[in-house]
């Protein structure tokens, strides 16, 4: 009984101990690796093993930064505010590699926001904050599982916008019959820029649309094919004309 009442004392201290530093990151591990799961999940790079070493990296910096001045310095609370500081400027480097930019669009943001938080709750482990850090957890995984599935049903409900551009052999003046056919599917013409090529006897049109998210373009595109000599017909979500 005294053995378990000591473990449980050292869980609790705010000294460095060492039972208490193995539980802290043990228990850092253990709920990186949890959002780490949900990320992967999702297809994302940044996963389980990702995100267990970056909250076991922060809680580690914060046991040192708690040690060193109580160890060597004499001073009882010790100065975590110094390696704290850079382990969340230095984790800003992680996220933006976990950001991908293809062509306009970025994708990533949820993840690097993800790396920052699990490192701020790391810190917080090895502070000792164990009930801030159980509720910032789960916080995390309401955002990203429950308020995805919103998101997702919101944008299922909405619209959107697209792009798509059209490559026509020919010098065509008229492309009424192309809105026509997209107005005639609930996809209505926001904006439009037309290019000629006279030396390649091309048209080109793109065209910004607004759209149902669960708009079927398919047909659209073979009945726009039927009606006119298309060499190219492209959709995209990246808005760029």
């Amino acid at each position: 009984m005294e053995i378990w009442r000591s473990i449980w004392n050292d869980i609790l201290s705010n000294d460095v101990t060492v039972v208490g530093s193995i539980f802290k990151l043990v228990l850092s591990l253990a709920i990186g690796s949890i959002v780490g799961l949900e990320r992967k999940s999702k297809g994302q790079i940044a996963g389980d093993r990702t995100f267990a070493l970056i909250s076991m990296g922060a809680t580690l910096a914060m046991l040192l930064s708690i040690y060193i001045p109580q160890e060597y310095l004499g001073l009882k609370n010790g100065d975590p505010g110094r390696i704290a500081a850079q382990v969340l400027t230095g984790i800003g480097f992680l996220g933006a590699g976990a950001i991908i930019q293809m062509k306009g669009s970025v994708r990533g943001l949820t993840t690097a926001a993800g790396i920052w938080m699990v490192a701020a709750i790391g810190l917080a482990i090895g502070a000792g904050m164990y009930i801030v850090s159980f509720v910032a957890t789960g916080l995390v995984l309401f955002i990203l599982v429950s308020l995805e599935r919103y998101d997702r049903r919101r944008a299922s409900m909405s619209g959107q916008s697209r792009a798509i551009n059209i490559v026509l052999s020919g010098v065509i003046d008229d492309f009424g019959i192309i809105e026509a056919i997209l107005g005639a599917h609930g996809v209505f013409v926001q904006d439009r820029f037309i290019k000629y090529d006279y030396k390649q006897n091309k048209s080109a049109i793109s065209l910004v649309v607004f759209t149902k998210s669960k708009t079927d373009f398919a047909p659209i595109m073979n009945e726009i094919g039927r009606k006119f000599p298309v060499e190219t017909i492209t959709l995209t979500s990246d808005i760029n004309i």
